[in-house]
C-alpha cells in the first residue's frame, strides 16, 4: 500500500492487533477526528500510521503523537523540543505522560522518540481517557 486513509488503517489494524489494542487505537481515532486540527494517514509499506497534529500561530503544525495499525503509539515529545520554544508547554506534556505510564521522558534519557506497545500503555479506558485528556490540554495551549 502507498497511501493510507481511515479504512485501510482500520482494515489492517483489525487484521493484525488484538481486540484490546483495536478498541484503544479506535478510541484514538474517533478522538483525533473530533478534536485535532489535521490527521495525516501514512505513506509507508508495511504498517499504516496516524498522525493526531495541532495548528499553533506560533509554531505552525505541530505533531502530539502517532499510532500504528500493528498497534504501536510513539508520543513526538523530541519533535516539539525542536518546534516550540515555549518550555513550559512541553514540560507539562511530559509530566503528564510520565504520571500516567511511570516512564521518564527526561531529554537525557528520552534523546528519540520511539513506539511503545499500546496493549503495555494503555490497560484501562481510565489511562486512554487521561491520555486523550492531556493531549487536549496541550492543544488548547498551543492554540494561544
Amino acid at each position: 500500500m502507498a497511501k493510507w486513509d481511515k479504512d485501510t488503517f482500520v482494515e489492517s489494524l483489525k487484521s493484525e492487533c488484538a481486540p484490546h489494542a483495536v478498541n484503544v487505537v479506535m478510541d484514538f481515532i474517533q478522538f483525533a477526528e473530533s478534536n485535532s486540527d489535521i490527521i495525516a494517514w501514512g505513506r509507508g509499506e508495511g504498517h499504516g500510521t496516524m498522525t493526531f497534529k495541532c495548528k499553533s500561530e506560533d509554531w505552525g503544525i505541530v505533531p502530539i503523537f502517532h499510532v500504528t495499525s500493528d498497534g504501536k503509539i510513539k508520543f513526538l515529545l523530541n519533535n516539539m523540543r525542536n518546534k516550540v520554544r515555549k518550555r513550559e508547554i512541553l514540560r507539562d506534556y511530559t509530566l503528564k505522560l510520565e504520571s500516567n505510564f511511570m516512564l521518564d521522558f527526561s531529554e537525557e534519557l528520552y534523546t528519540a522518540d520511539v513506539y511503545f506497545t499500546v496493549m503495555e500503555l494503555f490497560v484501562t479506558k481510565h489511562e486512554v481517557d487521561k491520555f486523550m485528556i492531556t493531549v487536549k490540554g496541550i492543544c488548547a495551549r498551543l492554540h494561544q
